[in-house]
């Protein structure tokens, strides 16, 4: 891999950021193993060059918000920006 860049969440039960979010250049690496090629304008057969993309780690994600955003009593706010397309501001510990 060329390139890597990732986004990491803060954990607080384990005092550190971890990776949710992950986005790698591979060149053309694994376009050779798998023989994915195209024709370039002189004609020639080349290898493509590949992306690797975790869009978000679902289970990091929860576990990130349950942590971050769970009330003493065991209920969970809802995050200012999520609260409009779950319709709710607060996960009550009895649901």
């Amino acid at each position: 891999q060329r390139k890597k860049y990732d986004i990491e969440t803060w954990f607080p039960a384990q005092q550190k950021y971890r990776e949710t979010h992950s986005a790698s250049y591979f060149n053309d690496f694994q376009a050779r193993r798998l023989n994915i090629k195209y024709r370039a304008k002189d004609g020639t057969l080349k290898h493509v060059y590949t992306l690797n993309n975790t869009m978000a780690a679902s289970p990091r994600l929860l576990a990130a918000v349950i942590e971050n955003y769970q009330n003493e009593d065991g209920s969970i706010r809802v995050p200012r920006l999520l609260q409009p397309v779950m319709g709710i501001s607060v996960i009550d510990n009895r649901a």
